[in-house]
């Protein structure tokens, strides 16, 4: 995994921070692969409950990963009961890590 303690723990937080207590957050995608270079960060936030406003949840989450990755761009996948559940949303469970 292509991301330093500090990172996760940052995302983590984040997470926590605009999604509530009981959110978790998955990371996926190219930063899994130690071998790969560069990148976006593609994370999954895991919601229990339903969400209100996800594409502002998403864009709030992203922006604020990254200026913590220095501008790197991020992807992020909201996961909650009262969404769609589409394929990203399997690969990124059965893939991701969570942090």
């Amino acid at each position: 995994m292509r991301l330093t303690p500090e990172q996760i723990e940052g995302i983590h937080q984040f997470a926590l921070q605009v999604a509530g207590p009981h959110a978790s957050v998955r990371l996926f995608g190219s930063r899994l692969d130690d071998s790969a270079r560069g990148g976006d960060v593609d994370l999954l936030l895991d919601v229990p409950v339903p969400v209100e406003q996800p594409a502002l949840l998403a864009a709030t989450l992203s922006a604020k990963v990254s200026r913590l990755m220095r501008g790197r761009k991020v992807d992020v996948v909201i996961h909650a009961p009262n969404l769609m559940h589409q394929a990203i949303h399997d690969i990124a469970l059965r893939e991701g890590v969570l942090l």
